[in-house]
């Protein structure tokens, strides 16, 4: 049993995709009530001006995000651009307001303060609970101590614990969960990960930039971040050396692509001899049994980004490529839902002990 209560959330930066999903979620969570809503160029105007689709909050007016319209809530949801929330964080940490504070941005994901400096070049804010539950936790990032008999705390019991909470990024998302079970087993070898993603142009955010108008990107597929320069790479290494990776090095090249939500991650890594099809099916779908929000799909299909517009969930698919040696992956996820505003949700629930699954979707929209 649980107590049944209704929380207040405040969401800063509300008037941005991450910002406006995150409203799309809060505003069917049956022990949600929304509060504050604040922006920055946008604040003084209505929220159906950038959020048309969300009826029941489309005459919110948005005000400036400060501490005094943050304060006074149950939770603060930042859904501001990186670099943003660090300040924001300090500012409420130093008002004593005393609540859940969830980062969207990525100001508070990395352990590494040089891995922070190297990718966003400014001074680290501090590293959060990261907001992924399904995260396997073998060992600590960085840990090269000896094997210890107490089993690590896992990574939903770290969140049932947290006040701080960084959700983590939608392609970081997509590869750690479609790959972390082979890490796990062992059947990977981590020293050689080659990850290519199509992405859907909301996770390049609202701002006007003449490559993310429709002119330029019907049509058109075009890669960005190429050779190592996408900030979630520390992120994933991060995430798979948790999981009890070794060295990981990682080939990331991102996809922008013709649709407005979704990521579709296609990760190879050199497998082990002997491991058949069929045992790396095994072992994935073995590793996410009891995960609500991941299905390893029926042999026969893989996933598509339509199977998951609008939902919770992760779609994978493994195999294993004889010839080349190599595990394929193949993972879908909405990149705002599961990648952003839904991982936020999850992770909120359980930090505020409310089953976990609540005001989440695993159907998605189709077609």
């Amino acid at each position: 049993m649980f107590m049944r209560m209704t929380v207040t959330v405040a969401v800063a930066g509300a008037s941005g995709y991450a910002g406006g999903e995150m409203l799309r979620l809060l505003a069917a969570h049956p022990q949600v009530s929304v509060g504050a809503l604040t922006a920055n160029a946008s604040a003084g105007t209505r929220l159906g001006q950038h959020h048309p689709h969300l009826r029941g909050l489309a005459d919110r007016e948005l005000v400036a995000t400060d501490v005094d319209a943050l304060s006074g809530h149950d939770v603060v949801v930042l859904a501001l651009p990186h670099g943003a929330s660090g300040a924001v964080a300090a500012q409420l940490e130093q008002s004593g307001a005393g609540a859940l504070v969830i980062d969207l941005g990525a100001d508070h994901r990395l352990v590494d303060p040089d891995d922070w400096c190297a990718y966003y070049g400014t001074e680290h804010a501090g590293t959060w609970t990261y907001g992924m539950p399904e995260l396997v936790r073998a060992a600590e990032p960085g840990d090269g101590s000896e094997p210890s008999d107490r089993a690590p705390a896992t990574q939903r019991e770290l969140l049932a614990a947290a006040d701080r909470i960084a959700v983590p990024g939608c392609n970081a998302t997509a590869v750690t969960l479609g790959l972390q079970p082979g890490v796990t087993a062992g059947i990977v070898d981590t020293g050689d990960l080659v990850a290519v993603l199509a992405v859907g142009y909301s996770g390049a955010g609202k701002a006007p930039m003449p490559h993310l108008q429709a002119a330029e990107a019907l049509g058109s597929a075009a890669p960005y971040a190429v050779g190592g320069t996408h900030r979630h790479v520390p992120e994933i290494a991060q995430n798979l050396r948790t999981a009890g990776a070794g060295q990981v090095r990682l080939s990331f090249t991102p996809v922008l692509v013709p649709m407005s939500r979704g990521i579709l991650a296609t990760v190879t890594a050199p497998v082990a001899p002997g491991v058949s099809t069929a045992q790396a099916r095994e072992v994935f779908r073995a590793a996410y049994a009891d995960e609500p929000f991941i299905e390893v799909l029926p042999d026969d299909q893989w996933p598509t980004t339509a199977m998951v517009t609008g939902a919770n969930t992760t779609l994978i698919q493994v195999a294993v490529d004889a010839k080349a040696g190599r595990l394929v992956t193949v993972t879908a996820i909405d990149n705002l839902v599961k990648g952003t505003a839904g991982a936020a949700l999850q992770s909120m629930n359980l930090a505020l002990g409310i089953p976990e699954t609540i005001g989440l979707l695993s159907e998605g929209v189709a077609p």
